[in-house]
This record gives C-alpha cells, sequence and structure tokens, in this order.
C-alpha cells in the first residue's frame, strides 16, 4: 500500500498541496526553446534548478537535453545575477556557438528581482551577442502556474522577438502547437503536408528529442522550426493555435503585431478536435481534404465501432495538462465512456468553462477541479469513494493505479518508466487509434487477469 495514508474523507484545503498535479515553468519554456532550430536553452538561476530541468525533460525523452545555467552563488542571490548573465552570454556564444540562447528565469532570479529584459538589452548593447546570432528572454517564476504556463510565455517570446511583418503576405499558415510529443508534432506536419498546405509550425521538437542513433553526437539536431521561418509568421495568411493554455497568447500577440488573424482551437485529440483542425487548416488555405485523410477517419470510426461494446460505459479519471485534458476528455465523451474525476494543476478559468461545456449533458456527475488543490491527493480521494475502470496520465498515478488495482494509461508529462510515448503520436485520426488501442489493452488485461477461469475467452 503505497499511498495507504489517502482517506477518503475530503476536507476543503486551502493552503495545502499534497502530490500536485503539475511541476514547474522554467521546464515548459525548456521544451519549448529546444524547439527552435540551433537554440540553446539557458536557465538564469542555480546550477541546480537547472540540473533538475535537464533531468526532468532527460528522463521522459530518453535523449540529452542540453541547457546552460548563470549558475547563481550566495554573492549572485545577494547582488543580483547580471553578471553572471552577462558573462555566460558571452562564454556561450564563443564556446557552444548557438544560433540563438533563449533565456527563461527561475525562482531564485526571479525573488531577488533581476530585470532580464534590461540585462538581455545590456549584452546586446556591450556586443556580447554576435551578429546573426540571438537573444531572446521570458519571465518563468516557478512559484506561480506550471510547465504549461512556461511553455506559453516561451513560444509567446519567440513571436515578441522574431515575428516581423513585410510588405508581401506569404501563401503559409502559421501552426502554434501546444505542448505535445514530437511524434504529434511529426504527425501534425504530415497531416499538413497530406492536404498540400504550406505551414510555420512553432515550436517544432521532431527531430530534436526524437533524433536517429546515428553514431555520432549532434549538439544542435537538425529539427526545430528556423530562425528565418520565425521571421516570416509575421506574413502568414492566418495563425492556428492548438491548446489555448499554451497557444492563446502567442496568437493574440502575433495577430496585434503583424495583423495576422488567427483561430483557436484544442489540441487535435481524438475524433471532433480532429475534424475541427483538419476543418480549420482546409479553410485557412483554401484547400480540399483529401481522400487519404478521409479514410483515415474512417478507419478511426471503424475501430471505434468494433470495440464500442468494450469502451461503452466505462468510468475514467484523468489528471495532466489542461490542453490535453479538454479533447480528451470529449474523445471519452464520444467513446460513450463516462469521464467523472479530472484534475489539473495548471489555474486558469478556461479549463472549468470548456469540460462544463463539454461534460454538462453526457455526464452530469463528473467532478473537476484544477489549480493549486486540484493535486493528485483530491483524485485519490474521489476514486476511493466511488472507483474508476481507468486511470489516464503521467507516470505519477502509478501510485494510485497499483493501490487500487485500477489500469493505467500514460498519456501526458512526465512518463519516466515507460517508453513509446514520444514515437507513437496521440493526436490526429491515427493517433485516436493509439489511444483507444491503448485503453481497450489495459481494460482488456484486467478483465483477463482478474475475471473467472470460465470466463476467459480466447477471442474478443
Amino acid at each position: 500500500m503505497l499511498l495507504r495514508h489517502t482517506t477518503d474523507k475530503i476536507i476543503d484545503r486551502e493552503a495545502l498541496t499534497i502530490n500536485p498535479a503539475k511541476t514547474c515553468q522554467p521546464i515548459g519554456a525548456m521544451y519549448a526553446a529546444l524547439g527552435i532550430h540551433g537554440c540553446l536553452p539557458h536557465s538564469h538561476g542555480s546550477q541546480g534548478c537547472c540540473s533538475y530541468h535537464r533531468t526532468a525533460l532527460t528522463r521522459h525523452y530518453k535523449e540529452p537535453v542540453m541547457a546552460s545555467t548563470s549558475s547563481f552563488t550566495e554573492g549572485s542571490s545577494v547582488f543580483g545575477g547580471q553578471a553572471n548573465l552577462l558573462q555566460a552570454v558571452e562564454t556561450i556564444f564563443a564556446v557552444y556557438n548557438p544560433d540563438i540562447i533563449a533565456v527563461h528565469t527561475t525562482c531564485l532570479s526571479e525573488t531577488i528581482g533581476d530585470d532580464v529584459n534590461q540585462i538581455a538589452q545590456k549584452a546586446r548593447d556591450d556586443g556580447k551577442v554576435p551578429a546573426g546570432k540571438y537573444l531572446i528572454h521570458c519571465n518563468t517564476p516557478s512559484y506561480v502556474g506550471s510547465h504549461v504556463t512556461g511553455y506559453a510565455n516561451m513560444v509567446t517570446s519567440m513571436v515578441k522577438h522574431f515575428s516581423a511583418r513585410s510588405a508581401t503576405r506569404k501563401n503559409q499558415v502559421n501552426l502554434i502547437t501546444g505542448w505535445v510529443e514530437p511524434s504529434d508534432m511529426r504527425e501534425i506536419k504530415r497531416l499538413a503536408t497530406e492536404m498540400g498546405v504550406k505551414i510555420v509550425m512553432f515550436p517544432d521538437t521532431s527531430d530534436v528529442l526524437d533524433t536517429p542513433m546515428t553514431g555520432k553526437h549532434e549538439f544542435y539536431p537538425k529539427g526545430g522550426v528556423t530562425i528565418p521561418e520565425l521571421i516570416s509568421t509575421g506574413d502568414s495568411k492566418s495563425t492556428i493555435g492548438l491548446g489555448p493554455f499554451c497557444t492563446e497568447d502567442a496568437a493574440v500577440l502575433l495577430d496585434n503585431k503583424c495583423k495576422v488573424k488567427f483561430d483557436m482551437l484544442e489540441l487535435p485529440i481524438g475524433l471532433k478536435a480532429t475534424d475541427n483542425f483538419i476543418t480549420s487548416l482546409s479553410r485557412a488555405a483554401g484547400v480540399q481534404v483529401p481522400e487519404s485523410i478521409t479514410a483515415e477517419r474512417g478507419r478511426l470510426i471503424d475501430m471505434v465501432t468494433d470495440m464500442h461494446k468494450y469502451l461503452y460505459g466505462k468510468r475514467v479519471a484523468l489528471y495532466g495538462d489542461p490542453d490535453t485534458l479538454v479533447p480528451l476528455t470529449e474523445f471519452l465523451v464520444t467513446l460513450d465512456m463516462k469521464p467523472v474525476y479530472i484534475v489539473s494543476g495548471t489555474p486558469g478559468k478556461k479549463f472549468e468553462a470548456s469540460l462544463t461545456k463539454v461534460l454538462s449533458k453526457k455526464v452530469p456527475e463528473a467532478k473537476f477541479k484544477n489549480g493549486e488543490r486540484a493535486d493528485m491527493y483530491l483524485l485519490h480521494q474521489w476514486i476511493k469513494n466511488e472507483p474508476v475502470d481507468l486511470i489516464i496520465g503521467n507516470s505519477y498515478g502509478k501510485y494510485i493505479s497499483r493501490d487500487e488495482d485500477i489500469p493505467l494509461v500514460r498519456v501526458g508529462f512526465p512518463i519516466t518508466d515507460r517508453v513509446g510515448h514520444s514515437y507513437f503520436p496521440i493526436v490526429g485520426y491515427n493517433g485516436a487509434m493509439n489511444l483507444v488501442t491503448k485503453m481497450l489493452n489495459m481494460i482488456l488485461d484486467k478483465e483477463d487477469r482478474v475475471c473467472p477461469e470460465e470466463k476467459v475467452e480466447l477471442t474478443m
């Protein structure tokens, strides 16, 4: 009993979070920065912070994550980190030669009040940023928001520092992606290519955190959106933001700055969300949806039809990032499953409004919460009061899964105890088929394990 201290009596907590369903802002900023080609993320704080953030990403993606740090000492903590950051910028360009340094702050540098904008400008004025190189930054205090907030702040910084409007519009569509796996980003690009749409997708971690083994280490892998592509986003026909928590601020800024209109969608997870994405991309680019994508949709519907009797009415508990949970919940409702408990540690009013719209008629008994006290402890208490058939979320749910003997489908960040999540997409129609397969196999595995011998079936 790993979590035997969890009680079924729920007490309203005002000042205590137990096992948060999130992690800290700088991890999100670091992941987003890795989606720019030739970029070195830089952690403006202590060496330990940077080590933790790199470790969290490395454990999830099973790939080396490169990042630098201002290496605060006691003196930096008292007198400020300007000297450290100025020296770091000069050293990084001289030794590691990135195209761009993307600085994000930490608890320590935010608490002492370092003005990173002023320091970055001083670095440029002092000639520490070579010609043709770039230095961008964003503020990511760990004591507010979550890794989703940090990701959003870095993506917004990309628009702030790079997007520019010229006299000529380009026949291309911007796709701003929320926090998804490299395989998901690759699948989104494949769908756009299949439709014949020229896109600029940012960030893009495909071929960065899922690079092939060649026997040679590449400090800056070939993947990632390029700086010329980022600059050109100001001339695009329109923008599609995938996941409002991660992309809405960037899309709004791009519209205000360069007059590029945008369409804000949920991540294309499941049938309806993928339909919305394909329709929006078709309209934005003025192209027809090809038969090949219609066929993919048909195969998904065929699988759902065949497997519906095994999924119908199954009660599900979910936790993780809001941009993932909203379309995933909608997909479960489409499958006639019952997503009854949903928690996210990321704050934001959009979450409750979106889930109310999805669940109010289909699953009126559902409980959902986000913010600081929406944690794994609360989720476990809900489950103890009335169990579920399936749990969906990251690796931290395995303790609840083990204690309550409930199958766990691993989705989200971080997943540290399994592999494959960064190679097999969950977005698009093919990704939805992957999700259905995962859920169905976990449910049937338990059924085979616990049912009486006379009920064991060789054939579904």
